[in-house]
């Protein structure tokens, strides 16, 4: 009696189990056929947008006298197509803001002129290209940017060519950018922007009187930058 009542218990228990295992089958099912079912994973949690970058980049600068046209591809009488090296250090504000300065310096000339030195202050606002989604996965993305603050520039002559240059002013500029997010290190599923490549224009002068190889002068000056940015 005692073996066949051991016998039964197991049997029940065995039921049991069995049940247990089809109605947790049958609520998944309903669960996935409804559209209801939900996979939990950690939440990323909010981007810092703020940090210092540092970057550099190559221009390309159409340097002239103020009553001739820009053509950066073209030689042309009264201009001068300089190549220049260019470092940035900014600091951004928030997700729409930074505050940025540039120094650059010539690399290449036309033998006519150089650019000694350049700098710029500028407040640089942002638009980033992306959604709430695509922020909360890191994804990269897109953004466009405009430059407006003040700076100066200095140019001398070279090869005998007499030309002085030095004023400061107005500047401003327009440009797009394109940056990498990366996993941030904490481990809690954050992140974070590193690096960033960008191309823009910049207006560094515009009716800067001086001495221009063909005697007193208004000159502007406008150069066409690409580089790479990493934000810390």
């Amino acid at each position: 009696m005692l073996k066949r009542y051991k016998l039964n218990r197991v049997k029940q228990k065995g039921e049991i189990m069995k049940e247990v295992i089809l109605s947790l089958v049958a609520i998944s099912s309903l669960a996935f056929a409804s559209g209801d079912a939900v996979l939990v994973v950690p939440a990323a949690q909010e981007i810092d947008d703020t940090g210092f970058y540092l970057g550099a980049g190559v221009s390309a600068m159409s340097s002239r006298k103020s009553s001739v046209s820009m053509d950066i591809f073209n030689q042309k009488d009264g201009q001068d197509r300089l190549g220049n090296l260019e470092f940035l250090a900014g600091y951004m504000v928030n997700d729409y803001l930074a505050i940025e300065g540039r120094y650059g310096f010539g690399i290449t000339d036309e033998d006519r002129v150089e650019m000694s030195s350049q700098w710029s202050i500028f407040l640089k606002p942002i638009y980033k290209f992306e959604d709430d989604e695509d922020r909360a996965n890191g994804e990269n993305y897109f953004s466009v940017y405009a430059l407006f603050g003040y700076g100066g520039v200095k140019f001398d002559g070279v090869n005998g060519v007499v030309a002085l240059v030095d004023q400061s002013g107005f500047q401003w500029g327009l440009g797009v950018s394109y940056t990498f997010r990366e996993t941030s290190s904490d481990g809690n599923y954050t992140y974070k922007d590193s690096w960033t490549v960008y191309a823009d224009y910049a207006c560094l002068g515009t009716d800067m009187e001086g001495l221009y190889y063909t005697g007193e002068t208004e000159v502007n000056a406008d150069a066409f930058t690409v580089g790479i940015i990493y934000k810390f």
